[in-house]
């Protein structure tokens, strides 16, 4: 159990979702020529979560005095598995990662795809060991990330078929992948920042130089409290100009995805214990996790 706590499985299966959304529902629904049969995707899948796993992993091991303090009831590296027996955990991850990656590009006849999962590795790993302790660059770096979970889907389904352009059902697709991909990015930005307020402790007595701890919690709040608002504004103009007449996406961008963002808001206002600051993050999650299912939506429109 321990083992399969350290790669976060919820968010390994949101990860998951996200992507079968993207291939089984997006392009069928445009009717998007592809690359990838439903076996090379499921090399895909398994590269990417592997990575993501493997990523998990080699943060909680150079995590671990930062974790004594701000959650000591839920470290597990260094208290039900050992150092030593995490990395290796944490090979055997990468190596499923990379493999599984380098099989998928050569039977897609690129074999320079290969390339991806190596670099997505080698980001997470110096994530953990540097960019974590930079100010804002660890945070915009993992943002930057999970954003392109999203499209190394594209990568890898029209890249391949590419030589002569795309069609237009192509670029349509790609377009709103895209869209996908900005809106996980600030969701996952805000997520990170909301972290460091929740993490701010530990992350002083570990010399990580976070947002929270250079600019203070008030101001941090206030700045993740205006992105939100952004955010908001920015989905709403989003619907009005391209989903107005689309009454089923309207009414679920509003319900599911403004309002919780509305009420992260109002949670943000004031906000100043740790206790506020997990609801807040529970909330971003809980927004991710229902402006990815919207794609769902594509299909009855």
């Amino acid at each position: 159990m321990a083992y399969l706590k350290i790669i976060r499985p919820l968010n390994l299966m949101l990860l998951a979702l996200v992507q079968l959304l993207i291939k089984f529902v997006l392009f069928d629904t445009f009717q998007v020529e592809m690359a990838m049969n439903s076996y090379q995707f499921l090399w895909l899948v398994i590269a990417t979560l592997a990575i993501a796993a493997a990523g998990n992993v080699v943060n909680d091991i150079y995590d671990i005095e930062i974790d004594k303090v701000n959650k000591p009831d839920k470290v597990v590296v260094g208290k039900k598995i050992s150092e030593k027996r995490a990395f290796t955990y944490y090979i055997f991850l990468n190596s499923i990662g990379v493999i599984s990656g380098f099989v998928l590009a050569n039977q897609l006849g690129k074999p320079g795809l290969a390339a991806v999962f190596i670099v997505i590795s080698a980001l997470l790993y110096i994530y953990s060991t540097q960019l974590k302790a930079m100010l804002l660059v660890g945070n915009i770096v993992i943002s930057l990330l999970v954003a392109f979970s999203l499209l190394i889907v594209l990568i890898f389904d029209l890249y391949p078929i590419a030589v002569n352009g795309l069609s237009e059902a192509q670029i349509n697709v790609s377009r709103l992948v895209f869209h996908y991909a900005i809106f996980a990015f600030f969701i996952n930005l805000m997520r990170e920042l909301v972290k460091d307020l929740e993490d701010i402790n530990g992350d002083k007595k570990g010399d990580i130089r976070t947002l929270a701890i250079a600019m203070g919690r008030q101001r941090t709040t206030m700045l993740v409290f205006a992105m939100a608002t952004v955010l908001i504004f920015s989905i709403v103009t989003y619907v009005y100009t391209f989903l107005y007449d689309k009454q089923l996406m309207v009414l679920y961008f509003l319900f599911l995805i403004v309002a919780p963002l509305i009420y992260f808001c109002i949670r943000a206002w004031g906000a100043a214990s740790q206790k506020e600051y997990a609801a807040m993050s529970a909330i971003l999650k809980i927004a991710m996790f229902t402006g990815m299912c919207s794609i769902i939506c594509y299909r009855f429109i």
